[in-house]
């Protein structure tokens, strides 16, 4: 499964100088101790939490920042002991460039830079730190090293624009920590018909390290059959449960038990395979095989903390992950597809798909039926992201972007009307363009998480989608 559980290194530097232990007035270390010691309480304080860890240099010296160039290695092997997944440079006067240029490049870990706005200024025209000034001698030297790295404007630590800043690289760092050696695991064949899901499992080994794996229908039949056999009490329990959620419209027992036995065959196979995510076949030999859809299942498997795509779709597998992990857990993602054009809007679009919407996006207004066997209802209204990663001729691209729900006519499956500025536009650039119908969403704005995780990822582009 996915991990959101992220632990930074937070590296602050200082100026290195001739009459360090002395000096007083510009960049007088002490000064910069205070802004440190403020940062990093202020830090731990708000940002700390279950899935949130950080680190620090208080044993490297006395003053627990890092200003000699004979340290880097010192510091490298203790964030290694520490596990991180990424560093923080905090600029707390104008820094040592070098020092965090060498830091950076070392560990080959996300980077965070910024540095507190000076706001002491004395009457006879003193200041102590030139923190700014410093950002962009750092910013430099990263650059020069080929690092990439994401910045928050130079501004005091209780800003909107640090808490916004820090969150963002927070949520970048847990699709980078995700994305890394991600583990996919393909449940059935490629539906047959669907070309438009076809993907180069070669191409993603190599060009992002992926781990690819497959399951054939012969395993999950034999899954489901012995689940269907041997765990009847759990899916019993499951079946009230169901009943409470959904009209299941006359639907016997026996078929809502066995929609519900793909649920635990799902998991199974995510335990037996060390799954993140999974693509699976669905509605062609899942019912010949099984006698029954797994629409419910994938449903219910969202709102679990289990990415099962429908329909052979690895790269919709793979846009769900990535973006689960910009809201770090905290939002089930749907797979709705472009599908038709709204009748009375021309810039409205039905995203829809035949029932795999996690129950947790549900309207609260709709009342959830099992149409065709399969989960239907309308999502909440907001704003949304939407994402879709695509490969085309050995470029891969990350589309991303955000719209407006928007009313419009009922219809059967899970589904919302998203309104978007320029649909026509939109549409010939699917049209025209790499990315296929399905496309996965996410409630709340994550587009520039988006842009900026694919700054950390060579070969992989962002694509504004209405750009």
């Amino acid at each position: 499964m996915l991990d959101f559980k992220v632990k930074i290194g937070l590296i602050p530097d200082v100026r290195d100088l001739f009459d360090f232990s002395t000096r007083k007035g510009i960049f007088e270390p002490a000064k910069g101790v205070e802004n440190k010691n403020k940062v990093l309480e202020y830090i731990k304080n708000n940002f700390s939490d279950e899935i949130t860890e950080f680190c620090d240099l208080e044993w490297l010296n006395d003053l627990g920042v890092v200003y000699k160039n004979f340290d880097c290695d010192r510091v490298c092997e203790y964030l290694r002991e520490q596990k991180v997944d990424a560093i923080f440079i905090i600029n707390c006067n104008f820094g040592n460039e070098e020092v965090c240029g060498q830091i950076a490049k070392k560990m080959g870990l996300p980077v965070l830079l910024w540095g507190p706005q000076d706001m002491v200024f004395e009457p006879d025209g003193q200041r102590y730190t030139d923190c700014q000034c410093g950002l962009f001698a750092i910013s430099k030297q990263l650059r020069r090293y080929g690092v990439p790295f994401s910045y928050i404007e130079n501004c005091e630590v209780e800003d909107d624009i640090f808490k916004d800043g820090l969150h963002q690289f927070l949520s970048v760092v847990t699709m980078i920590k995700n994305f890394k050696e991600m583990r996919i695991t393909q449940v059935g064949t490629r539906l047959n018909p669907f070309k438009s899901v076809m993907y180069n499992e070669l191409e993603l080994m190599e060009k992002f390290g992926l781990n690819m794996q497959t399951v054939n229908m012969a395993v999950a039949e034999k899954h489901f059959n012995e689940i269907m056999e041997t765990k009847q009490d759990k899916l019993k329990f499951s079946l009230a449960d169901l009943k409470e959620k959904y009209d299941v419209d006359g639907l016997d027992d026996a078929l809502l038990t066995k929609m519900l036995a793909f649920v635990n065959m799902y998991i199974e196979i995510f335990e037996e395979t060390d799954s993140d995510v999974m693509a699976s076949e669905c509605w062609t030999a899942m019912p010949m095989a099984m006698g029954a859809n797994p629409c419910l299942a994938m449903s219910i498997l969202y709102d679990m903390g289990y990415i099962v795509a429908c329909e052979s779709d690895i790269y919709g597998a793979i846009t769900a992950a990535l973006l689960t992990c910009a809201s770090r857990g905290k939002v089930a993602a749907t797979f709705g597809e472009f599908t038709t054009r709204h009748p009375g809007n021309k810039n409205a679009e039905l995203l829809w798909h035949c029932g795999p919407f996690p129950y947790s996006t549900k309207r609260d207004d709709e009342k959830a039926i099992l149409f065709n066997t399969k989960p239907s209802f309308r999502a909440k209204d907001g704003k949304y992201t939407i994402a879709r990663f695509q490969a085309d001729h050995g470029r891969y691209t990350l589309l991303g972007g955000e719209y407006h729900t928007t009313e419009g006519p009922n219809t059967f499956g899970t589904y919302m009307w998203a309104e978007f500025k320029d649909l026509s536009k939109i549409e010939k650039k699917l049209i025209n363009g790499p990315y296929i119908h399905h496309m996965v969403e996410a409630y709340g704005n994550y587009s520039e998480i988006l842009r900026e995780f694919c700054k950390y990822v060579p070969e992989l582009d962002f694509d504004p989608i209405e750009e």
